[in-house]
């Protein structure tokens, strides 16, 4: 491999349909640019002459010995090449339609694009998808290679009329090629050197058009974006840092900088900036994980995005409205819940509209639908279980990303195009002044919880209004109490009578009601309590709002008795045979299970 490149650096993704030439261009890229390891190239050679197979270049990338077997990518491969510019970071995103999701996720790291088309085939349908898939990604530098060309005799016409097709619909998703090169990916033509076969094009080749592109700037000069992926406490040797860790999207932060963690709107100022055997610094810039620790010890967990106050803040809402790429064998269907991740933050997510249904492949649109069918494009409303922050496509991409995921696997994923209101954001509003004014004791959430031996927990206990809701509490009560647990039961009517007197009982003023009551339960658990509360028939709106006052992490609802009144689902059920003796011990079980309850050993 030689040295002469600079340490300068780009990562490109390239795409296409299957059997079009991608991991054969890669290949021969590779050999000509001599970035292979001394005797790689013979190794394989050796290799195909002793299994009586025809060397192929593709060979070369071919890690997997099944991969080979069928002579198709099946997952996203990195590789590196030099040339006299800099180093190149190739992710080789599968073109098979099987494997596209992994497109996806080899796409959304690249800065630049070759999509690769079979001069024979033409235009297919997954070239088309990708092509549209690289527009959602933000992908705007990107040469296409009209591949095999030896199949059409080199022809200028053939060239020319897949170009005119190319543009036309690449046109259509704003996608402008920096330009379009003949290649024969198995003969090396225009990919290192000019191709003598093809007088007729006089544009460079492969590489150096991949050296006219140029690296995107790390987006520094804009908002600055930390995803929160870990807090790490350190207890040993006197050392009682906490270190907010994650990665820095855009932005910079600097010690002395105000940083609000959003959904939560809890707010510190950065103290210091920790880095893993390095020197301490003074500020930390996008690209790169960082850490800080904060002048104020306040509990933040994975899921949060920390921004700097004086920085245009992101959205922070329930409801969403995104462009999305669906892929599961099953459609996305309305009524059933799936898994969101965005940024560190996963949350439950159920599709509430579909607004528009678009077939990838041809960019037609399919009116009234009610669903998203395998490999369509939509665009949705999705509502998903609780708050999260997040920006715009059209102002932070990065931060706009997402995918679902459904049995454990990534069905989609797309990007946010409009942060809609939700029936929480009042309540969210109140919570993060409250959380801006909040005056913290000198006792951490932590050693109130290891004096106490739990973890503080509101527990609401719902039902029909016949269910005896408040014995069951009350005995629950007792029984923790008797462990020595710090607990206390609250009916809702010492909350109606007393924090809510100076407000009339209508139906008007429930959710205030219901908001007040998350206020109370949020200083009960920051004093490092069990709060149990009864309150009649909760709803999930209910629920809702008090999840914008309380983390919804430190919430167990159950329900008592047979019949479901409501549209809340809960955590327990107590069925109106069940003993009570036996429902307490199946509730006591699961909070020792969740480690609320801490056990005894």
């Amino acid at each position: 491999m030689t040295k002469n490149a600079t340490e300068e650096r780009m990562s490109i993704v390239i795409v296409g349909h299957v059997d079009h030439g991608k991991s054969t261009i890669i290949g021969r890229l590779l050999a000509d640019s001599h970035s292979l390891p001394d005797g790689k190239l013979e190794q394989v050679k050796e290799l195909c002459a002793r299994t009586a197979k025809p060397f192929e270049y593709a060979f070369l990338l071919d890690a997997l010995r099944d991969e080979r077997a069928q002579g198709i990518t099946i997952d996203s491969a990195r590789v590196f090449f030099r040339t006299s510019r800099r180093e190149y970071i190739v992710i080789d995103a599968p073109g098979h339609i099987e494997f596209l999701k992994n497109m996806i996720t080899g796409a959304s790291r690249a800065e630049a694009a070759l999509l690769v088309i079979d001069a024979q085939e033409g235009v297919q349908e997954n070239s088309r998808r990708h092509g549209y898939m690289l527009a959602m990604l933000g992908i705007k530098q990107v040469v296409v290679l009209i591949n095999k060309m030896d199949l059409v005799a080199f022809s200028k016409v053939e060239y020319d009329r897949l170009v005119t097709s190319l543009t036309e619909f690449l046109a259509q998703v704003n996608i402008t090629p920096a330009r379009f090169i003949p290649v024969s990916g198995r003969d090396g033509d225009n990919l290192a050197d000019r191709s003598t076969r093809m007088p007729w094009y006089d544009g460079p080749t492969v590489l150096q058009a991949l050296d006219t592109f140029e690296p995107e700037a790390l987006p520094v000069g804009l908002p600055f974006r930390l995803r929160v992926q870990d807090v790490y406490k350190f207890t040993g040797q006197g050392d009682d840092r906490r270190i907010v860790a994650g990665t820095v999207d855009s932005g910079q932060v600097a010690v002395g900088d105000r940083i609000v963690f959003l959904p939560s709107g809890k707010r510190s100022r950065v103290k210091s900036i920790e880095a893993f055997n390095r020197p301490t610094q003074e500020h930390a810039s996008a690209g790169g994980a960082a850490g800080f620790t904060m002048t104020e010890q306040i509990y933040v967990s994975r899921g949060e995005l920390a921004v700097r106050e004086s920085d245009p803040m992101p959205h922070v809402t329930t409801r969403l409205r995104v462009s999305l790429f669906w892929l599961g064998q099953r459609p996305l269907e309305m009524r059933k819940e799936y898994a969101l991740k965005i940024g560190t933050a996963r949350v439950s997510m159920r599709l509430e509209a579909v607004d528009r249904v678009i077939d990838a492949s041809t960019l037609a649109a399919r009116p009234n639908a009610t669903q998203v069918e395998r490999h369509d494009v939509a665009d949705c409303v999705l509502k998903i279980g609780k708050a999260v922050a997040f920006d715009l496509a059209s102002d932070l991409p990065v931060t706009s990303r997402f995918v679902i995921i459904d049995e454990y696997d990534i069905r989609g994923g797309g990007i946010v195009r409009e942060a809609l209101p939700d029936q929480q954001g009042w309540v969210r509003d109140k919570v993060r002044v409250r959380n801006s004014k909040w005056e913290r004791g000198s006792i951490a959430l932590e050693r109130r919880a290891e004096r106490y031996n739990q973890r503080p927990t509101l527990l609401l206990v719902t039902g029909d209004k016949e269910t005896e809701r408040k014995a069951l509490a009350k005995e629950l009560e007792g029984r923790l109490f008797a462990q020595g647990k710090v607990v206390y039961f609250l009916g809702i009517g010492s909350v109606l009578y007393g924090v809510d007197a100076d407000i009339e009982r209508k139906r008007e003023n429930r959710l205030e009601h219901i908001r007040r009551l998350g206020e109370v339960a949020n200083i009960m658990l920051d004093a490092g309590m069990i709060l149990i509360v009864t309150a009649a028939e909760l709803t999930a709106e209910d629920v809702e709002v008090i999840e914008a006052a309380v983390e919804p992490e430190r919430i167990e609802t159950i329900w008592v008795g047979d019949r479901m009144t409501t549209d809340l689902e809960c955590n327990v059920y107590v069925s109106d045979a069940e003993g009570r003796p036996e429902a307490l011990d199946r509730i006591e079980a699961r909070l020792k299970d969740l480690g609320i309850v801490y056990r005894a050993w």
